[in-house]
């Protein structure tokens, strides 16, 4: 009750957003997590994207990659898939959300590397073909010849988010972690 209360008093207090084609947008305090719930079409994007990770597990137990064991007295180290991190902040993504997170960098990195003059509405328009939805794209601004932006991609519990930054072939596209419920906030970054 308090929390519906709470979202209520946020929604009543947002200021409604509009699009360039006119349509209203919800206030970003109130898109969060829920956003993607109501957008059949992002969550498809999600799974989509995530559909090669691992299901989705408790962060207290990080994707711990293939079994490999060498023979007997072998002395060369096989050929390993990457692990996640057992210590840090990395833990608090869990295996879904770290294996996504790395498909989302790869293909959002290769979608704006390319692009000339990465202006917030030529980035804007890159990420909703990708299927990213306004709900969760979040402080998309220029400063000088780059284009910041967050992307919200929680769900299912994960507390997944991006941080872009498009400048041509300087493009970065970073993991870091968000809150488990609430309004979105980035939280710290991956690497």
């Amino acid at each position: 009750m308090t929390t519906a209360v709470a979202a209520l008093g946020l929604a009543a207090c947002g200021a409604e957003k509009t699009h360039t084609d006119g349509s209203p947008s919800r206030p970003a305090a109130v898109a969060g997590a829920a956003g993607a719930r109501t957008d059949p079409a992002f969550t498809a994007m999600l799974d989509e994207v995530a559909r090669s990770c691992p299901p989705s597990a408790p962060p207290e137990a990080p994707p711990s990659g293939p079994a490999h064991t060498l023979p007997p007295g072998s002395a060369v180290t096989p050929d390993v898939e990457p692990v996640a991190p057992t210590a840090g902040p990395e833990v608090e993504l869990n295996a879904r959300d770290w294996c996504a997170g790395a498909l989302h960098e790869e293909r959002l990195t290769q979608a704006l590397w390319n692009l000339a003059d990465p202006t917030p509405t030529k980035v804007r328009r890159i990420l909703h073909d990708l299927g990213y939805v306004d709900g969760r794209i979040h402080d998309l601004e220029q400063s000088g010849a780059t284009t910041r932006f967050l992307l919200d991609l929680r769900d299912r519990g994960g507390r997944l988010c991006l941080e872009g930054s498009a400048a041509g072939e300087d493009t970065v596209v970073d993991r870091c972690v968000a809150p488990a419920t609430g309004p979105f906030t980035a939280g710290e970054r991956l690497r």
